[in-house]
C-alpha cells in the first residue's frame, strides 16, 4: 500500500511516527488539524491518531455528536473512560475525546488502535523503557499540553 509523503516523521525505538498536517493528503478534511499514522516495526501500523481543528463551544454538539453517532454504528455504545470527556469503544479498539484548547475553544481527538498495540507497546518499553501509550498522554490529559 501507498502512503502519502508525510509532513514530519519522528522515529523512537520500534515506533515510527507519520504526521500529516492539515495541508497534507490525509489530514485534508475541513475538520482535520493533524493524521498521526504510528507504525511499529514487527507489527505494522498499530494505531491512527486524528485531531480536529479548534472549533468554538457552540459547536461541540453537532461536531462530536456525528462522529459519535458513526462510533455508535460502527461498534455499538461506547464504554466512558476515567478522563473526563472521553469515551471507547473496547470492542473496535477506538477513543473518542473532547478536549479545551483556548478560550472557549475545543477539540476532538479520535484514536484507533490495532490489535497488536499492546505486543507493539511491550518491545517498545525494551527498546525506550516507557509504554507507547505515553506518546498519546499528552493529547489526552486535559492538564497537558495542547497538540499542535
Amino acid at each position: 500500500m501507498a502512503v502519502p509523503r508525510p509532513s514530519m516523521v519522528d522515529r523512537e525505538g520500534n515506533i515510527t511516527a507519520l504526521f500529516y498536517f492539515h495541508d497534507r493528503p490525509l489530514a485534508a478534511g475541513s475538520m482535520t488539524q493533524e493524521v498521526v499514522l504510528e507504525v511499529c516495526q514487527d507489527e505494522g501500523l498499530q494505531q491512527v491518531i486524528w485531531v480536529s481543528q479548534s472549533f468554538p463551544e457552540a459547536e461541540v454538539a453537532s461536531r462530536y455528536g456525528a462522529i459519535y453517532r458513526e462510533g455508535v454504528e460502527r461498534y455499538g455504545l461506547p464504554q466512558d473512560d476515567p478522563r473526563p470527556d472521553t469515551v471507547v469503544w473496547p470492542g473496535g479498539r477506538t477513543l473518542l475525546a473532547l478536549r479545551s484548547v483556548s478560550g472557549d475553544q475545543k477539540r476532538l481527538i479520535m484514536i484507533s488502535t490495532g490489535d497488536r498495540y499492546e505486543r507493539c507497546s511491550d518491545a517498545h518499553v525494551a527498546a525506550t523503557g516507557h509504554r507507547a501509550s505515553l506518546h498519546t498522554t499528552s493529547l489526552l490529559d486535559p492538564a497537558g499540553p495542547a497538540p499542535r
